[in-house]
């Protein structure tokens, strides 16, 4: 008799049949990748993400959950993201300080560490080697060069801080009593001793 064939397990996320996943990758219940994006070898992408087109996911990146990564950006190995990270159009991380073509520095990767619910605006390029924080905003083209604080807005070429944002991504305006309410969310922030705390 003959023996039915194993079924292959079916996917649990979904790859444009113009997609390149490589061995080893690991990807989440739910997740999208569109047209023209690679993610490379031993990646983790978390669940129900949304990977662009022509996006580039270098090996052994790790991505949350429910992050949403836009058309043309470029992840590169090093770079550990958390949950809910919003990457805008074009905006790319980097992994060596000092890169020259002729000069192999695979060993020098350096890894850059992005908290959950940061959001990074349309063409905007992070150094390697720093840590982005919890609900951080990247204004669009800003070049990023050391760690940006929790809730900080930073915009620039280099980037400096110009405030604060909440978790909905609205601009706060603390009071003498350093009070901020977002005005969507009505909740409330304290700013005490240069640091964001939400109540």
């Amino acid at each position: 008799m003959l023996k039915k064939p194993e079924q292959e397990s079916p996917k649990e996320y979904f790859a444009h049949e113009t997609a390149v996943i490589d061995n080893g990758c690991k990807i989440g219940k739910g997740t999208k990748i569109w047209h023209f994006s690679h993610v490379m070898p031993n990646s983790v992408i978390g669940e129900n993400c949304n990977i662009g087109q022509n996006v580039v996911i270098s090996p052994d990146v790790v991505i949350g959950n429910n992050c949403k990564i836009q058309n043309n950006v470029s992840v590169y190995t090093g770079v550990v993201c958390e949950d809910d990270v919003f990457m805008g159009p074009s905006m790319v991380f980097t992994n060596v300080i000092n890169p020259r073509s002729a000069v192999n520095r695979k060993a020098e990767y350096m890894k850059t560490f992005v908290k959950k619910g940061a959001t990074f605006g349309a063409n905007c390029t992070i150094v390697c080697g720093i840590t982005i924080n919890e609900f951080a905003f990247i204004g669009a083209g800003a070049v990023v060069t050391k760690d940006v604080a929790k809730y900080a807005l930073v915009v620039g070429n280099p980037a400096r801080q110009l405030g604060w944002m909440s978790e909905f991504g609205h601009r706060l305006s603390f009071n003498k009593n350093g009070l901020a309410i977002c005005p969507e969310s009505q909740e409330k922030y304290h700013l005490r001793d240069g640091k964001v705390i939400k109540s």
